[in-house]
């Protein structure tokens, strides 16, 4: 099992509008494309949120080339979409893991 983490910083400006917009458009827009089986949104506590909450999205594959298709074929096209909306109100670090137990 893979899990493929982003950890988000967001400006307090657009929080709720950002949080809504993940949960209704974004995330039902990548789990559509078939490659990962599921999901998980955290938010960071015990963080200095003076300049913006964080989160972290987690999706989970079966298999390494399920994340690859992704990354290759559809992030791209996603990551735009992110920063058309949003600009540069929002930072984004990427992970992938491999789940262990």
């Amino acid at each position: 099992m893979i899990a493929y983490n982003i950890t988000y910083k967001v400006d307090p400006a657009i929080e709720e509008a950002w949080l809504q917009w993940q949960q209704q458009q974004h995330i039902p827009e990548i789990m559509a494309l078939g490659l990962f089986t599921a999901h998980t949104m955290f938010r960071l506590l015990e963080q200095d949120d003076s300049e913006g909450m964080t989160f972290v999205m987690q999706f989970f594959a079966p298999a390494l080339e399920n994340y690859y298709q992704f990354i290759e074929e559809f992030a791209p096209v996603l990551n735009k979409k992110a920063f058309d909306r949003w600009g540069d109100r929002f930072i984004a670090f990427r992970t992938v893991m491999e789940v262990v137990n």
